[in-house]
């Protein structure tokens, strides 16, 4: 009988556990694939057979005496243009040029006169050296000499006829206090009553009785 029962117990918890395993989560491994990288290509241009454009603008300012315009074509093999600038000293410098298979060529001039104003300094910055006086030079006058004044005689002094004043000795009237002599008189002193000693029971001292030895 408990053969019977150890051995149900057994197989009971045997597929408790092949339960327990058959629905734990399983994991899987992630795997890492690395990402692919693609060289990145360009689109050569050939200028060769580049399109054909044209282009033109022109720019003036009066306030700060901008004046100049570019304008420029391309055929597709032949580039050919030109810029003019208003330059400060009055003259107008104008550029023409090419650009082909056989490079790069320009042709410079200039139309009218250049003309430079006359300098007028500014009252605003206009300085002058201010005026320089040296000194007079110090004129000294010698002092005035005084004579000195006469010396005043000493003065001469003359016995006084007036006799010394004599001093009596002054007579007192009052009599000196007489003090009395004080009389002490000697403390009394009584004798004191002593105390006669207390009288203490000498303690009797009774042995102990031990017991008799123990009889073996």
């Amino acid at each position: 009988m408990k053969f019977f029962l150890l051995a149900t117990l057994f197989t009971i918890a045997a597929a408790n556990s092949y339960r327990a395993a058959e629905h734990a989560p399983k994991y899987v491994t992630p795997s890492y694939v690395p990402p692919k990288y693609e060289a990145a290509t360009y689109a050569e241009v050939n200028y060769e057979t580049a399109e054909p454009y044209e282009f033109g603008y022109v720019v003036k300012d009066t306030e700060s005496y901008a004046d100049f315009d570019h304008s420029e074509k391309r055929d597709g093999k032949v580039t050919t243009g030109t810029y003019r600038v208003q330059l400060p000293d009055g003259r107008v410098q104008i550029v023409t040029y090419k650009a082909d298979s056989y490079g790069y060529t320009a042709d410079v001039k200039f139309v009218g006169e250049a003309k430079y104003p006359e300098y007028v300094q500014s009252k605003y910055n206009s300085y002058s050296a201010p005026a320089y006086k040296a000194p007079a030079a110090p004129v000294y006058s010698a002092p005035a000499y005084k004579a000195p004044a006469p010396v005043k005689p000493a003065p001469q002094y003359k016995a006084s006829t007036t006799p010394a004043p004599v001093y009596s000795k002054p007579v007192y009237k009052t009599p000196a206090p007489v003090y009395p002599t004080p009389a002490y008189e000697a403390p009394k002193y009584k004798a004191t009553t002593t105390t006669a000693a207390p009288a203490y029971d000498v303690p009797t001292y009774i042995a102990p009785t031990y017991p008799s030895a123990p009889v073996y």
